[in-house]
């Protein structure tokens, strides 16, 4: 079992064992914890890569990034949510982050629920926001995926 000391900042599981959220990982023991908790991939939505994020083989870094306080973009969603999808097939799980793992790390929980659990926009929002508090930190982010272009896109 891994010790308490080396969860990452603002770590939780949004799914179990398929996706997990944090804050922005320093320490090789976050990325050990990670791994010693079947996490194989961990997606960084921050603009530079997070720090010794090479410090353990084993964790495949996917770098998307997006501009603080923005949304991602229709290619960037995609791109996050292929990653998880081919992970979680092969039984690895994932962990996404931007530096304090609420406004685009909740925009991208809330699209993966979309997705995942066929719900509207608000519903996804509402559950990130009750699973992770202080997710989706403006109302740019917010209309990004409410938006009926966005649910499309993302329903694909």
């Amino acid at each position: 079992m891994s010790r308490v000391t080396n969860s990452p900042p603002n770590f939780s599981w949004v799914e179990s064992q398929k996706l997990a959220a944090l804050a922005m990982p320093s320490k090789t023991g976050h990325y050990k914890f990670m791994l010693e908790n079947g996490i194989k991939h961990l997606v960084c939505l921050c603009e530079s890569k997070p720090p010794n994020h090479d410090s353990c083989p084993g964790l495949t870094l996917h770098h998307i990034s997006i501009v603080d306080f923005t949304p991602p973009t229709v290619t960037q969603i995609r791109r996050f949510l292929n990653i998880v999808e081919e992970a979680n097939a092969k039984g690895e799980g994932v962990a996404v982050h931007c530096m304090h793992g609420h406004g685009r790390t909740g925009t991208m929980l809330a699209c993966y629920l979309v997705k995942t659990r066929n719900i509207s926009g608000l519903e996804a929002i509402k559950e990130i926001r009750r699973l992770r508090q202080g997710s989706i930190e403006t109302q740019e982010q917010e209309n990004a995926y409410v938006s009926k272009t966005y649910q499309i896109c993302v329903l694909k």
